[in-house]
């Protein structure tokens, strides 16, 4: 195959990667019901206290069982990780950076046995699947670059006199605890990891209990190419319990987390007590779209299309807000609903299925909450029920790709839902959109579809989102790729300023000293 897989592929002849990913597929299948590790101090640890991770688009299908690392073993894994910080950050860059090369390549070799466990694991097509473990490693060949062309960040300064030299450096911070979200089990947890241990740190990642299964896969990358023990840890358990613990050990130096608002607030209140410890956050997105009058109808209604429903919406980059141009609005509404309704949902592991189910059962019973209300204030286009589907996906978590009309102040044109779900609303003037797609407490990503150069520069200045798209058929807000599009998140979608994907990511992990020394 001489193409990466990314997000935004439409059109190639994927015949060849659909008999290899089916290859992939039944050698995994193979391995079900395994019971897997957590991973401490290099070693395989065993509580018998087991996490066990299902096929959301089977329930009855178990496909590994995990080892729970029990809140009392913190203190041991926390100890570990900084004796292991010491030696891992005086280690000099280029050799951290060969090792995380490394694993991006080992990443890379195993991507089909990677994606297929995903596929299973998390619900996402196989495109998806592939896409985001080619990002895990692009994330990590991009981050290894930064520190390389930062001369491992050590900068000369000014004099004050002849006698003496300065040196800015930037130095780790100590231990790191990343925890990760379902919907993108590799690649954000490779992406923090990767930025924190580039950066001399220790990191010990919390993986979400939705996926365990895609974590096993960024250990082995890892410790089999070269990194020492210890220095990377996974622990295995619930963010309610183990995850809410780690971020409250005192050894704990930062913290990495994506995942909804109300967690991420509370981590960094914990995580401001005492003395300020970074904590670096992606929260999540109400994303909109805007839809101009002299827009491509058929690229807006594919992007929208796209960034809506894959995934089945569970992306913090999903679309799930669209300003139509009120003469449009028919039309639009029309070949959107058109596409929701022939998108096939079923099992996700098949090559002809276009998406999913959603993560659990909880997803669903909130889905049927959003309809009831959208019955109640607003009307469904397309969609809108919950699927039951035949045989062994009977028990299945699967949804209709839905579309809706509701107002835009509407508790569900504010609120994320992660599923899914798209809303639609007209509006007569640029000023209009403009307003109603910023009036919002996220700001992620955006997307505008017009052929006026004005117009679409004054969404590029006016947009309060980290993540902007003009007349991107392959995804209106959905896509970003390491390097390509730094992915940031505005007001209650981010906390650093500087996101994943991006040039100043790596720096962040580090802490700025000043070096001066006086000539004899």
């Amino acid at each position: 195959m001489s193409f990466r897989i990314t997000y935004s592929v439409l059109e190639a002849d994927l015949s060849q990667l659909h008999a290899r990913f089916d290859e992939a597929l039944g050698a995994v299948r193979g391995q079900l019901g395994a019971q897997l590790p957590s991973w401490i101090a290099g070693a395989a640890y065993r509580s018998g206290d087991l996490l066990e991770s299902r096929n959301p688009a089977n329930p009855d299908e178990l496909l590994a069982s995990f080892h729970r690392t029990p809140v009392s073993e913190l203190d041991r894994v926390v100890h570990v990780a900084r004796e292991a910080q010491r030696a891992w950050g005086a280690t000099p860059w280029a050799e951290r950076v060969r090792i995380l090369l490394r694993a991006a390549d080992l990443i890379s070799e195993r991507r089909l046995e990677l994606s297929a466990r995903m596929t299973l694991e998390v619900g996402k097509s196989r495109l998806e699947s592939l896409g985001d473990v080619e990002e895990s490693a692009d994330l990590l060949r991009y981050y290894a670059r930064q520190l390389e062309e930062a001369d491992g960040f050590r900068r000369p300064m000014a004099r004050l006199s002849p006698h003496e030299d300065t040196l800015s450096v930037l130095r780790p911070y100590g231990v790191f605890a990343v925890i990760s979200p379902f919907n993108f089990p590799l690649a954000l947890a490779a992406g923090m990891s990767a930025g924190a241990l580039l950066g001399g740190n220790a990191v010990i990642l919390k993986p979400s209990e939705e996926t365990p299964w895609c974590a096993e896969g960024l250990y082995h990358a890892l410790a089999d190419a070269g990194l020492p023990p210890g220095v990377f840890q996974v622990v295995h358990g619930e963010g309610e319990s183990l995850g809410a613990a780690l971020v409250r050990h005192p050894g704990i130096d930062g913290v990495s987390f994506t995942g909804s608002k109300a967690v991420g607030m509370a981590l960094h209140r914990t995580m401001s007590t005492g003395r300020v410890r970074p904590c670096f956050l992606e929260l999540g997105g109400k994303n909109p779209a805007i839809v101009c009058r002299d827009a491509d109808l058929d690229a807006a209604i594919e992007g929208c299309f796209r960034s809506a429903f894959g995934l089945s919406g569970q992306k913090c980059s999903a679309l799930s807000r669209i300003y139509v141009h009120e003469s449009l609005l028919n039309a639009f509404t029309d070949g959107l609903a058109r596409k929701a309704l022939e998108a096939r949902v079923g099992d996700p592991s098949l090559a002809s299925v276009f998406t999913g189910p959603v993560i659990n059962a909880a997803a669903v019973q909130r889905f049927e909450r959003a309809m009831d209300e959208v019955r109640q204030d607003g009307a469904i286009i397309a969609g809108g029920e919950r699927l039951f589907l035949e045989g062994a996906l009977a028990r299945g978590h699967f949804v209709a790709p839905t579309v809706v009309a509701l107002s835009h102040g509407h508790r569900l044109m504010r609120e994320e839902l992660f599923l899914p779900f798209v809303g639609v609303t007209s509006f007569r003037t640029l000023d209009e959109a403009l307003r109603l797609a910023n009036d919002c407490d996220y700001g992620l990503t955006a997307g505008i579809f017009s052929r006026s150069a004005a117009d679409v520069e004054r969404f590029m200045a006016e947009a309060e989102a980290g993540v902007l798209y003009a007349n991107r058929r392959t995804g209106a807000t959905t896509g970003a790729w390491p390097g390509v599009q730094s992915f940031c998140g505005w007001k209650s979608s981010g906390a650093s300023g500087k996101g994943g994907c991006g040039p100043y990511y790596v720096s962040q992990f580090m802490r700025e000293q000043a070096q001066t020394r006086m000539a004899s």
